[in-house]
């Protein structure tokens, strides 16, 4: 490890990290790291190996961020230093380039604990370097089919990277709700599963756009006994038997607050956990029950984690929001069907007209494939548009959309350039 800190390699990345965030080319979040993987593959196991307490990696298609935000929240709470990829850059990379970061830093100021959310499609191949304490798997959606492949695929890979993964190395956090996931712990010991068990939060049926539609054990089609968010709910397999474990910590009571806030009541093997945090939607559930199961698994302490999840703030863009010209905005993304459904329905908790300002792109990031916004129920917020203007790189796509969806092309406005786009909107 020492010989690690004081190669050229590290003094080479650390120098084009600030070369980068100084030309104003970028925050220096992803360049090091994926210079320093360059000239040294096993960068990320040699820093890794100098946290004590090891680490932690959140993956899913949906609501990692947050998810690592609140656990991040809990850790901290339990006095723990922590070294984190907070800015978003969940590749390899980023995660290169938020370890190089911390192993500069003075010897009693290094974090103790690693705590990573990382892209699905990134996770084996960093779980095997890193070989985490715990591993949080939240979700599988149907998500840039264009980088990713299709859920089949992707679960594949997680069930590979798992088997590199002992128990005793690796407790394995999973949805219990997620038929995808909840098949890559079974028979596993030592795993922890989550899940929502309120039916009061249930949607009446398996939306259209819904993915795990079929069993991963013997591939006939499911029937879910409770629907609570795209294919997520209490699944069961009426071919084989296989159902929907009973999870070990279950949200028994979710009361969502409009458009800014819920409140839970979380069963747990360590006693009930009550949080009320300033994140809405049925989504951000989940995220707060993986986040409580997940500081379980490190080891926080029961009593912190209520206090921790009700302070934490929310990630950029995550129902953020900022004041501009007077106004306040409420900022939220959707990268895929599922993310986007479950937003019209948690802006369609509070009865406002809707003033709306919705941006799409087909960047690298974003996904060149857009052909998903079809799967988008925009249908749902027709009545409620006060005001509507569509922005970004594939703007006109999302007016096609919503012309096809039934709103008159004159109660729309089209600004592809994002910051006319804004200004149009205020």
């Amino acid at each position: 490890m020492a010989a690690m800190l004081a190669s050229p390699s590290l003094a080479l990345a650390r120098a084009a990290g600030r070369l980068s965030r100084r030309l104003g080319r970028g925050g220096g979040t992803s360049l090091p790291g994926k210079l320093l993987l360059s000239v040294r593959a096993g960068a990320v196991a040699e820093l890794g190996a100098g946290l004590p307490r090891g680490s932690v990696l959140v993956s899913a298609t949906n609501g990692k961020t947050t998810t690592a935000r609140l656990i991040a929240a809990c850790a901290r709470a339990a006095g723990w230093r922590l070294v984190a990829n907070q800015s978003g850059a969940n590749l390899a990379s980023g995660v290169a380039t938020a370890l190089l970061d911390d192993a500069a830093l003075p010897l009693a100021e290094r974090a103790e604990l690693g705590l990573f959310e990382v892209d699905e499609a990134a996770l084996p191949a960093v779980a095997a370097q890193l070989r985490p304490r715990a591993l949080v798997l939240m979700n599988l959606f149907r998500d840039q089919l264009d980088r990713h492949g299709e859920l089949e695929a992707l679960s594949t890979r997680w069930a590979d990277a798992l088997a590199g993964l002992p128990p005793a190395v690796t407790t394995v956090v999973a949805n219990a709700d997620d038929p995808a996931v909840a098949a890559l712990v079974e028979g596993r010991a030592g795993s922890i599963t989550f899940g929502i068990d309120d039916p009061a939060v249930a949607l009446p049926a398996l939306p259209h756009a819904a993915d795990a539609k079929r069993c991963r054990r013997c591939g006939a089609p499911l029937e879910h006994d409770l629907v609570l968010l795209g294919h997520l709910g209490h699944w069961r397999c009426p071919a084989c038997g296989a159902a929907r474990p009973r999870p070990d910590v279950r949200a028994t009571r979710v009361e969502l607050d409009g458009a800014r806030a819920i409140a839970l009541r979380v069963e747990t093997p360590a006693g009930p956990i009550e949080a009320r945090l300033g994140l809405p939607g049925l989504h951000n559930a989940y995220n707060a029950t993986a986040a409580i199961a997940g500081a379980l698994a490190l080891g926080v302490p029961a009593e912190l984690i209520g206090p921790a999840l009700a302070g934490s703030a929310n990630a950029f863009g995550r129902f953020e929001r900022v004041r501009v010209g007077g106004q306040e905005l409420a900022i939220l993304l959707a990268k895929n069907p599922a993310g986007a459904n479950e937003i019209v329905r948690t802006i369609l908790l509070d009865g406002a007209p809707l003033h709306l300002l919705v941006a799409l792109n087909d960047r690298t990031a974003d996904g060149h494939d857009v052909s998903w916004i079809w799967d988008v129920d925009f249908e749902l917020l027709l009545p409620r548009i006060a005001d509507l203007t569509l922005s970004g790189d594939r703007a006109h796509d999302l007016g096609l959309r919503f012309r096809y969806a039934g709103l008159d092309s004159g109660r729309m406005r089209i600004v592809p350039d994002l910051e006319r786009g804004l200004d149009a909107a205020l």
